[in-house]
């Protein structure tokens, strides 16, 4: 069919509502809206829509539309538009074009409350559980609802119109469809092997005619299910008595008028009262002292948690929840559970408990966990088994990677805070404005995004324990002047707060950095660096204690067997010389990061590391290449080691031109700790071929 043209003339509230009317129907088309005003609302539609619109009816008179609507209300502009137009095209005055629209609401309004209640029928249809099938005076299917798709196995769709009978050869709706006989609880067997009741009703009309029949069935099995939940009701309800008798919790049941129903042994052995003192009688019977919980939650409705009172002849110390029994929105009663205070007391003691075990896996290093016997790390570590029995301040010192967050745990587990907080903070991690709010805490409303009620610091979080600041040389200057406050008032004052809050905090501080440089720098705070420099351990890196390569190494080993589910049980002493050379920038945590990407090259079966195993690595001292030789393959581990050790110290000396303090700022040792080694392997100036007499004998 031809699609119809209308034109719109008048872009009032008329012209938009006919808009709107109009864009709604499939077989018309809006050529145009006319209207003097450029800001008409159903021009400005229009304009939205890819609709041309105009000031001038004229514009469009030459499309010669079908139909005319004129809505401007003006009966001069209805009549001029009579005049322009031709025979085929017809004009619609405004009145006309109202009841049309009305007659348009209408309609759409029966039909929308027609396709609601269709929608409803098929909701209500597809929604019940029961399979629906229905059938016209021809016997053709009209209905399937969901439940019979899943119970006959085929889809609405392709069985919607067909004969029952080819659908379902042993119906008996045709049976209905001749006689109007209704069949009711009737077993039956579908093609699929599924057992139905069914239940066939005839449908007639007004005149008494039958016009088609129903079938409404389910699942046999799911009746035989109720019939079996109904035989097992007195069951259950024995093995429901039986659990609450056996429970250890004491538990009070009362109806709806405040009288005892029930109660169990526990609450016996708990009240000293039998089932004869409390059942049928009010709830208050068993309380010494205190308001009945029963009584106010039948009142409110609401449950009651964590109410002390005493209760018995011998006034039992006890805490009760009391809640209220609601069966499908009804009140039935209410349930209390009674527990005696000496167990909660006896939890309490195991929660306290359980939470001093936590607390001391916050700190997951002991000093066993530190591995080395070297003379330098011999000496950091008893400092540091000193420091962790006392309350000072710790200051740890040394390169990354050296394990001074190690030394930091093992301190905290070996002091009397062991079972308190131990907070650890890395200061380079995050930025000023965090860290102050973070460590020192915060009030409410102290800036756009604070927590409501505020934020405890983690100086609070630790007070009682122990706080690790690691990388205290990156602090900025304010943070470093809040810091000084709580070392020395040991107190602490929330960002936007005013109020000092006493903190009692072990600080354990580690850096990497140059202090004395930066206070030099003005880059870190004298006073605060006395304050951290109370007790300073400097722990050394791997190259000062390269003797403990080789029980580092096997340590690491072992680590990685577990994590990777290896079996290595050694390194070869050809890989052992390499790592004795390279001189470790990385210190542990490199020695870490190479031992376990030699793990992942390894064969599965291998139980040794060997020298190929390993990654390259950046040496390129000619000793490596001298090592591995076939004249040492007899020598002991310690000679090979000390061998390496004395050649290297030897051609750094060279290097140096015999200067002693050079050379062992090279080689990352002390001066004394020189001398020790150069007497150790008869290396002297003389010897190396220089004369060090610009050095002060030890």
């Amino acid at each position: 069919m031809k699609r119809k043209s209308f034109l719109i003339v008048g872009g009032g509230k008329g012209g938009t509502a006919l808009l709107h009317t109009l864009l709604q129907m499939d077989r018309v088309e809006v050529i145009g809206v006319v209207d003097i005003d450029p800001q008409a609302p159903a021009l400005l539609e229009a304009e939205r829509r890819g609709i041309p619109t105009s000031s001038d009816a004229a514009v469009f008179l030459n499309k010669q539309p079908d139909v005319i609507l004129e809505v401007t209300g003006e009966k001069s502009v209805y009549n001029r538009l009579c005049r322009q137009t031709e025979g085929n095209t017809l004009v619609v005055s405004g009145a006309a074009a109202n009841v049309m629209m009305q007659l348009i609401e209408e309609k759409e309004k029966w039909f929308d409350a027609w396709r609601q209640r269709q929608l409803e029928l098929d909701t209500i249809l597809n929604s019940t559980h029961d399979g629906m099938i229905a059938v016209n005076h021809t016997g053709h299917i009209t209905l399937l609802n969901r439940a019979a798709e899943r119970l006959i196995g085929l889809r609405a769709s392709d069985v919607t119109g067909k004969e029952i009978q080819s659908v379902l050869p042993n119906t008996r709706l045709d049976y209905v469809l001749a006689t109007g006989v209704s069949e009711l609880n009737q077993e039956q067997e579908l093609p699929n092997g599924i057992r139905i009741i069914t239940n066939r009703e005839p449908v007639v009309d007004k005149e008494g005619r039958i016009i088609g029949a129903v079938a409404v069935f389910r699942d046999i099995t799911e009746v035989q299910s109720l019939m079996q939940q109904v035989t097992d009701l007195k069951d259950m309800k024995s093995q429901l008595q039986a659990i609450i008798d056996s429970s250890d919790d004491a538990i009070s049941v009362v109806d709806t008028q405040g009288l005892g129903v029930l109660i169990n042994p526990a609450y016996t052995r708990l009240t000293g009262l039998k089932p004869e003192d409390v059942i049928g009688k009010p709830a208050d019977t068993d309380i010494s002292e205190g308001d009945s919980m029963h009584m106010q939650v039948l009142k409110t409705r609401k449950p009651v948690r964590g109410v002390p009172m005493k209760v018995g002849p011998h006034r039992k110390d006890v805490i009760v929840n009391v809640a209220p029994i609601i069966v499908e929105g009804e009140l039935k009663g209410s349930v209390g559970i009674i527990h005696d205070m000496s167990e909660i007391k006896r939890l309490n003691q195991e929660l306290e408990r359980a939470r001093r075990i936590i607390r001391t896996l916050e700190a997951k290093y002991t000093f066993a966990d530190i591995i080395g016997e070297s003379k330098e790390m011999r000496l950091a570590l008893e400092q540091a088994r000193q420091g962790a029995q006392t309350r000072a301040t710790v200051l740890l010192r040394g390169e990354s990677g050296t394990g001074k967050e190690l030394f930091a745990h093992a301190i905290h587990h070996d002091s009397d805070r062991k079972f308190r907080q131990f907070v650890r903070v890395n200061c380079a991690s995050l930025s000023e404005s965090l860290l102050e709010s973070e460590l020192f805490g915060y009030e409410e409303g102290a800036f756009t995004g604070a927590r409501r009620g505020g934020k405890r610091g983690l100086f609070e979080e630790a007070s009682g324990g122990t706080i690790f600041l690691d990388e205290i040389g990156e602090l900025s200057p304010s943070t470093q002047a809040k810091m000084l406050r709580v070392l020395q008032e040991k107190e602490v004052v929330r960002v936007g707060g005013t109020k000092p809050i006493s903190v009692d905090v072990r600080v354990i501080a580690a850096t990497n950095v140059d202090l004395e440089k930066a206070i030099r720098e003005n880059r870190f705070r004298e006073d605060l660096y006395y304050r951290l420099n109370v007790l300073p351990i400097h722990i050394p890196a791997l190259r000062e204690r390269k003797g403990d390569l080789h029980a580092l190494s096997l340590h690491l080993i072992k680590k990685f067997n577990q994590e990777y589910g290896r079996n290595v049980r050694e390194i070869h002493p050809d890989a052992l010389r390499v790592l004795m050379v390279y001189d470790w920038p990385g210190n542990v945590r490199e020695l870490e990061n190479i031992l376990g990407r030699a793990m992942i090259t390894m064969e599965f079966h291998d139980q040794v590391m060997r020298k190929e195993h390993l990654p390259p690595l950046n040496v390129s001292d000619p000793v490596i290449k001298r090592l591995p030789g076939e004249e040492e393959a007899d020598a002991s581990l310690q000679e090979v080691v000390a061998r390496a050790e004395k050649e290297h110290i030897r051609r750094v000396f060279q290097a140096c031109k015999g200067n002693k303090t050079e050379t062992a700022k090279r080689l990352g040792i002390s001066v004394r700790n020189l001398y020790y080694k150069m007497e150790k392997y008869q290396l002297t100036g003389e010897s190396s071929g220089w004369n060090d007499t610009s050095v002060s004998k030890p």
